[in-house]
């Protein structure tokens, strides 16, 4: 996998020096919040690990839990969830959704259609780990009918990842998929569920474009008009990240912060998950679509500390390229969205 993330390791990484530097940026009245965002923007997730544990060996004391006391408000969840690994990080958003009364459904939806299986197993994991309880028990008590079944399915973490796609099955689910919702009165959601839960990302991106030759629709608006709710936007998502994951989270990103207001939360999660992973092509998809850098969003809609944090984790501003071209960019994204795409490998039954 091509490494396309903002954070990278840092050079010259010293774990007791860092950690002792954060100290002293805490101790006494107050705290230096540039020093503490600057350094921790500043190395990978893996070193922030590793100045976890010098801290702890240095001055006996918890890193987090003394961040957690000296920051405040966004700016602290967003130093603090950057202190998580990705799988802790993952789990703790899911608790979080399903904790108490109400049921972020969003956030269920963000996560289970956009990670792979061993991220979804590594979440799993931790989530047992963390808080002593299974996530499927919980997520089965907190949602309910087809939802809850497609969060079911995606949390096995059994995706076929091998890469191998049988043309004449993805003819079958182009035809099961039309039978069950376009062709008949009503929905079949389990054919639904059943292959868009299980299928390898490569056969379902040639199973949608022989959908749309039988149906003479996209499997997105066949969606639109068969499903509704919850289980409606899950499916979307799903079809989303099978088509192309960052564009899944460009879009995710615009709509935390565009009209009033901010869904900090969304952008938080967002900026944590992805910077080391495809952070320049989401943004590279949200200049595309938006005609606007997600570094001049971010700029315009956040302050203070969080808006410095926010920006060290995107990377730099898109626009300051130049002028933008709508058609230039349209050619380098689909160029991107080809390189993107895994070798495929088509198996089609001998006739002897």
């Amino acid at each position: 996998m091509v490494f396309r993330g903002t954070i990278t390791d840092a050079p010259d990484f010293d774990p007791r020096v860092d950690a002792e530097t954060l100290y002293n940026a805490m101790k006494g009245i107050g705290s230096d919040k540039e020093t503490i965002l600057d350094r921790i923007t500043s190395w990978s997730n893996a070193q922030r690990q590793e100045v976890i544990s010098a801290y702890k060996c240095s001055f006996g004391q918890d890193l987090i839990e003394d961040l957690k006391y000296e920051l405040t408000g966004k700016f602290e969840r967003l130093i603090v969830s950057l202190m998580r690994t990705p799988p802790y990080h993952d789990a703790k958003e899911i608790h979080d959704a399903v904790k108490g009364a109400g049921t972020n459904e969003r956030c269920l939806i963000e996560i289970l259609a956009s990670r792979n299986n061993k991220q979804l197993q590594d979440m799993a994991a931790a989530y047992k780990d963390a808080y002593g309880r299974d996530i499927e028990e919980d997520i089965i008590k907190d949602t309910s009918g087809h939802f809850k079944k497609m969060l079911v399915v995606l949390l096995q973490g059994t995706r076929d990842e091998s890469g191998v796609v049988d043309a004449d099955l993805v003819q079958q689910d182009a035809e099961d998929l039309y039978a069950a919702g376009e062709e008949k009165w009503g929905t079949d959601e389990a054919t639904f569920i059943m292959i868009l839960g299980n299928r390898s990302v490569t056969h379902l991106r040639m199973v949608f474009d022989e959908y749309e030759k039988i149906a003479e629709m996209s499997i997105e608006d066949s969606i639109k008009s068969e499903l509704s709710g919850d289980f409606e936007r899950l499916m979307l998502a799903v079809v989303q990240c099978i088509r192309s994951i960052p564009m899944f989270f460009a879009t995710r990103l615009y709509k935390s912060m565009k009209g009033l207001g901010t869904a900090d939360n969304t952008l938080i999660r967002i900026m944590v998950s992805r910077s080391e992973m495809d952070m320049l092509d989401i943004r590279e998809c949200f200049r595309l679509r938006y005609e606007k850098s997600l570094y001049n969003m971010i700029n315009d809609d956040t302050s203070g500390d969080y808006k410095r944090t926010l920006l060290n984790l995107c990377g730099g501003d898109d626009d300051l390229a130049g002028e933008f071209f709508p058609e230039a960019a349209q050619i380098a994204y689909k160029m991107w969205e080809l390189s993107a795409m895994t070798k495929v490998q088509v198996w089609i039954p001998s006739t002897l």
